[in-house]
């Protein structure tokens, strides 16, 4: 299984969206699996996406200050990652925009 934690407005895609915490989908991997062809197996849109974190890593931001920062920026790496069982993916909302700075 891949555990896709889902944080700010994006909790709302949980079967069950907790409001006082992160909200989390079990999917099973298929062949080929990335965050792209995860997001759209669970209906969100990659535009909703500001912060893509995987296994505790950051992938990929729209963070203004990510140049800076030295953190990546292109929204496409981010969603063309593969993804593997036991993975843990973290998708983070624009409203969750300041949490990495």
């Amino acid at each position: 299984m891949i555990d896709v934690h889902l944080y700010g407005s994006l909790r709302r895609h949980a079967p069950n969206p907790d409001p006082t915490g992160d909200s989390v989908i079990h999917l099973k991997p298929r062949p080929g699996e990335t965050v792209r062809t995860a997001l759209e197996r669970l209906g969100i849109s990659p535009s909703e996406v500001y912060h893509i974190f995987l296994n505790g890593a950051l992938v990929s931001t729209n963070n203004s200050m990510a140049d800076l920062l030295k953190y990546r920026r292109s929204q496409s790496h981010g969603l063309d990652v593969p993804l593997r069982p036991g993975d843990r993916l973290g998708l983070f909302a624009h409203d969750m925009a300041m949490l990495v700075v």
